[in-house]
C-alpha cells in the first residue's frame, strides 16, 4: 500500500477538483492533471491533443452542413431525373428547405 500524505487546499480549488473529476477520485484526478500537465511540458507527448479547438469543431460543423447539402442535393436532383415531381408535403418542405440553404451559401460566398 502506498504511503498517504494530506494537502491543504483553498476550498475553491477543492470544489473545482470535485465538480470535474467526475468517476475519478480525488487523488487520482489531481495525479491525472499534475501527469498531464507534466508530460505536456517535458516533451514526453509533444503534440499530444486530448480534446477538440474551436477551428476544429467550426470545421466539423461546415464539413456537416455541407454533407447535409450535398445530400440533399443528391436526392432531390435524382428524384428530378426520375421525373416524378414531389407530391409528398414533406420533400417539397426539404426541397423548399434545400433551396433556402443554397441561396443563403450563394449569398455569403459570392
Amino acid at each position: 500500500m502506498s504511503e498517504k500524505r494530506m494537502l491543504i487546499v483553498d476550498a475553491e480549488v477543492a470544489r473545482k477538483v470535485d465538480e470535474n473529476r467526475g468517476e475519478m477520485s480525488r487523488s487520482e484526478f489531481i495525479n491525472f492533471l499534475i501527469n498531464s500537465h507534466l508530460d505536456g511540458h517535458l516533451g514526453e507527448d509533444v503534440g499530444k491533443q486530448d480534446y477538440v479547438t474551436r477551428e476544429e469543431f467550426s470545421q466539423s460543423q461546415q464539413g456537416m452542413k455541407e454533407l447535409l447539402r450535398s445530400f440533399l442535393e443528391f436526392f432531390i436532383n435524382y428524384g428530378l431525373e426520375v421525373g416524378k415531381q414531389p407530391k409528398d408535403k414533406v420533400l417539397e418542405e426539404l426541397s423548399q428547405k434545400f433551396q433556402a440553404l443554397s441561396d443563403s451559401k450563394k449569398a455569403k460566398h459570392p
